[in-house]
């Protein structure tokens, strides 16, 4: 996860400029799925890729979704660790290990 370095250095480069009025959680939400467009962009027409331009494209991505858990309060450690115990159940080791099936098609 973020450090709080990171963290705070965004928010000073957001407040710096005054952009925190435009962080809303839909024109961020809006932001991290052209920034992740972009992400992919990088892949579009063969899996050979720019190390440096992917890496730009993700710390984006990251950037939006540090703004988007700052607006909405959440902790992103523990939302991250939530869902892992979720998608934990939903994948067992014992059924999913080595296997890309989705949770519903894995047997039972």
């Amino acid at each position: 996860m973020p450090s709080k370095q990171t963290i705070d250095a965004l928010r000073a480069f957001t407040a710096e400029r005054d952009w925190a009025q435009f962080h809303s959680p839909e024109n961020l939400a809006k932001s991290i799925a052209i920034e992740a467009g972009e992400l992919l962009e990088c892949f579009q027409w063969s899996a050979e890729f720019d190390k440096c331009e992917v890496e730009d494209e993700l710390a984006d991505v990251v950037t939006y979704c540090i703004h988007l858990a700052g607006v909405l309060g959440v902790d992103l450690d523990e939302i991250v660790l939530r869902k892992l115990e979720q998608t934990r159940t939903k994948y067992p080791v014992e059924k999913a290990r080595g296997r890309s099936t989705k949770y519903t098609e894995l047997e039972p």
